[in-house]
C-alpha cells in the first residue's frame, strides 16, 4: 500500500539526529484512488515550520483506518522507522474528518504508541453519530465494542489527546461525546472549538491545535518506569497492551476489562484488574508488584528473572505468579483461549495475511457450494474494491503446509467439495453432516442452511479457520459511513440463503460470540 513521507528542510540521513514522526490521516474522498494519493503529494514540500518528519497514510482509502486499514497504518509505520532517522518516543498522531474518527480510535486502542494524538472533527460511536435510537441486535450490539471510542475514553489517562471541532459543524459531536465520558471517568482531554467555524479548521485553532502536539513531542511518551501508574480499559484482546502492561485473557470475552496501577508509599506497585484472568508486566516498570492483593512478587527475581514479561494468572487459588517454565507453556496457549489476534470476530482474520480456499471435489449439497461461489465472489470483488487489495486463491489440493503455518485460512464450500474444511470440521464446535447442521444445540436443514465462523484452525491454532465468510460489511456498509464498519455476524452464525435476482438473499437466523474458551 502507498504512504508519503515529508521530509523537513535540513533533514540529513547521514547525521545522527533522530526526528519527530507526524502521521496524518486523511479525510473520506470518494474519488480517492492509489494513483490521486500519489499525485497529490508528488513534490509537495514540507511546511515551513515543520521540524519533524510527516507520514501521510494511504489507509486502503475510506475506512476509517478500521480492519486493513488500522494494519496499512502501523505498516506504514514500520516502513517509514525502518528507513528514517525516527525517535519513536516522539510520535505524533492526527488527522480531521474521517481523519479525526481513525485518530480518536489509533489513539485509544493504541494509547502507548504516540506522544499526542490529535482528532479534528470525525465520530467516536455508531448510535449518536448515525442518530439511531433503536438497538441493533444483540450480536451486532456487542461488537460495537470493538471500534466504538467513547468505550476506550478511559485509556486518554495514558495519551496526551487534543479534541477539535468548529462550533456550527455536526461533527463537534466526536468531541463533546468524548469529553462528557472522559469528565466522567477524571481523564483528561483538552478541546478546542473554532467559533463560528464548520468542517474545518480556523488559524487560530490549528494554531493551538499543533501546539499542543509540540509541546508534547518535546517531553516524548513515557519510559517504563514514567508509566507505572495508569489506568487502561478493553473490550477485545485485540487492543490488549498498554506500556508495561499486557491483558492476555479476559474472564468474559468481549465484555469491559480494566487495569489499574499506583505506587504506594512503600514503592510497591499495587495493580488492580476487572474481568481479567492473565496478564503480563514488564518487570522493569517498579522491583515489586502486588496484584489484586496476592502476594507481593519480587519482579527483579520472578521467573528466575529469565524473561522481560513477569506472567500472572487468575486460578482456582487466586492470583498467582508463573514460574519459568509455567510462563513458557503460558505462551503456547495449550488450552486454547481467546489471545491477542486470536479472539475473533470473523472480520479480524483479514486484518493479517489470508489465503482463499475454493473445493475441487464433489459438493454435499450443490446449493451451498453455489451459494458459498457467489458469497466467495462478493468477497473477492468488495476487498479488492473496498480494501485495495487482491485476495489469493487457490484450490483445496494446493494448499501447502507452509500456507497453513503462513496465512488464516477462508475457506468456502462444504465438507464434501473442500478437502481443507473436512480436515478441521470434525474438531470444529459444530456438526456438520450430510443430513444435519447442528450449531449451538439447534439442528438447520443442511440444503438451505450454512455456518459462517470464525475458529482457531485445528491444524495450526496460531492462525484462524474461516468457513463460508469474506468480511462480514458489505457495499452498502461501506457506502452509508464508515461508522457501519462494524462486525455484522460476530464470531458464528447459521446463514439462510435462497436464489433471488443476481445472486442469493440472506438471513441470519442464529448469530453469536464464542466465550473466552472458544466455546459457546
Amino acid at each position: 500500500q502507498p504512504y508519503a513521507v515529508s521530509l523537513p528542510e535540513g533533514y540529513n540521513p547521514k547525521a545522527g539526529k533522530r526526528w519527530p514522526l507526524h502521521v496524518v490521516l486523511h479525510g473520506r474522498n470518494g474519488t480517492l484512488s492509489e494513483v490521486s494519493f500519489f499525485a497529490s503529494h508528488e513534490g509537495k514540500p514540507a511546511a515551513k515550520e515543520a521540524d519533524w518528519i510527516q507520514l501521510d497514510v494511504f489507509g486502503r482509502t475510506n475506512n476509517a483506518y478500521r480492519w486493513a486499514g488500522e494494519t496499512d497504518v502501523f505498516e506504514a509505520l514500520a516502513a517509514v522507522t525502518s528507513r528514517y532517522k525516527i525517535d519513536e518516543r516522539r510520535i505524533t498522531l492526527w488527522g480531521f474528518s474521517m481523519g479525526g474518527a481513525g485518530a480518536w480510535h489509533l489513539a485509544v486502542h493504541h494509547p502507548d504508541r504516540w506522544s499526542s494524538a490529535g482528532a479534528g472533527a470525525g465520530f467516536v460511536d455508531f448510535y449518536k453519530y448515525q442518530k439511531k435510537t433503536e438497538q441493533l441486535p444483540s450480536f451486532q450490539h456487542k461488537a460495537l465494542h470493538i471500534y466504538d471510542s467513547v468505550d476506550y475514553a478511559l485509556n486518554l489517562a495514558d495519551i496526551p489527546t487534543v479534541g477539535y471541532g468548529g462550533e456550527v459543524d455536526p461533527q463537534l459531536l466526536a468531541a463533546q461525546t468524548m469529553q462528557a465520558r472522559a469528565e466522567e471517568l477524571g481523564v483528561p482531554l483538552k478541546v478546542i472549538v473554532g467559533p463560528k467555524m464548520g468542517h474545518k479548521f480556523d488559524p487560530e485553532s490549528l494554531k493551538q491545535f499543533m501546539a499542543f502536539h509540540a509541546e508534547h513531542a518535546k517531553k516524548g511518551t513515557p519510559s517504563v518506569r514514567g508509566r507505572a501508574e495508569l489506568q487502561f480499559e478493553t473490550y477485545t484482546l485485540k487492543y490488549n497492551k498498554c506500556g508495561w502492561l499486557i491483558i492476555h485473557e479476559q474472564e468474559k470475552s468481549g465484555e469491559r476489562s480494566v487495569v489499574t496501577s499506583k505506587l504506594d508509599d512503600d514503592g510497591i506497585l499495587q495493580v488492580t484488574s476487572e474481568n481479567v484472568m492473565a496478564l503480563s508486566i514488564d518487570r522493569g516498570v517498579a522491583d515489586r508488584v502486588r496484584v489484586n492483593g496476592s502476594e507481593v512478587v519480587d519482579l527483579n527475581s520472578a521467573a528466575d528473572a529469565n524473561l522481560v514479561e513477569v506472567y500472572f494468572v487468575n486460578d482456582e487459588s487466586g492470583w498467582r505468579v508463573l514460574d519459568y517454565d509455567e510462563s513458557l507453556e503460558f505462551v503456547k496457549n495449550p488450552e486454547l483461549h481467546k489471545r491477542h489476534n486470536l479472539q475473533g470476530p470473523i472480520d479480524d482474520a483479514f486484518m493479517e495475511s489470508f489465503l482463499v480456499v475454493t473445493g475441487g471435489s464433489s459438493p454435499w449439497f450443490q446449493e451451498i457450494q453455489a451459494y458459498a461461489d457467489w458469497t466467495q465472489g462478493r468477497h473477492q470483488d468488495e476487498f479488492d474494491k473496498w480494501m485495495r487489495g487482491q485476495p489469493r486463491v487457490k484450490i483445496d489440493s494446493n494448499v501447502s503446509a507452509e500456507d497453513i503455518a503462513q496465512h488464516n485460512l477462508i475457506l468456502f464450500g462444504d465438507p464434501g467439495g473442500n478437502s481443507q474444511i473436512a480436515a478441521v470440521v470434525e474438531k470444529l464446535p459444530i456438526e456438520w453432516t450430510k443430513t444435519e447442521l447442528k450449531v449451538a444445540g439447534k439442528s438447520y436443514d443442511p440444503n438451505t442452511h450454512t455456518v459462517a465462523m470464525i475458529y482457531p484452525n485445528p491444524l495450526n491454532p496460531e492462525k484462524y479457520v474461516v468457513i463460508n465468510s469474506g468480511m462480514s460489511m458489505h457495499e452498502s456498509d461501506f457506502k452509508a459511513s464508515n461508522a457501519w464498519l462494524f462486525p455484522k455476524l460476530g464470531d458464528i452464525a447459521v446463514i439462510k440463503f435462497a436464489r433471488a435476482p443476481g445472486g442469493y438473499k440472506e438471513e441470519t437466523v442464529w448469530a453469536g460470540f464464542f466465550n473466552s474458551n472458544w466455546e459457546l
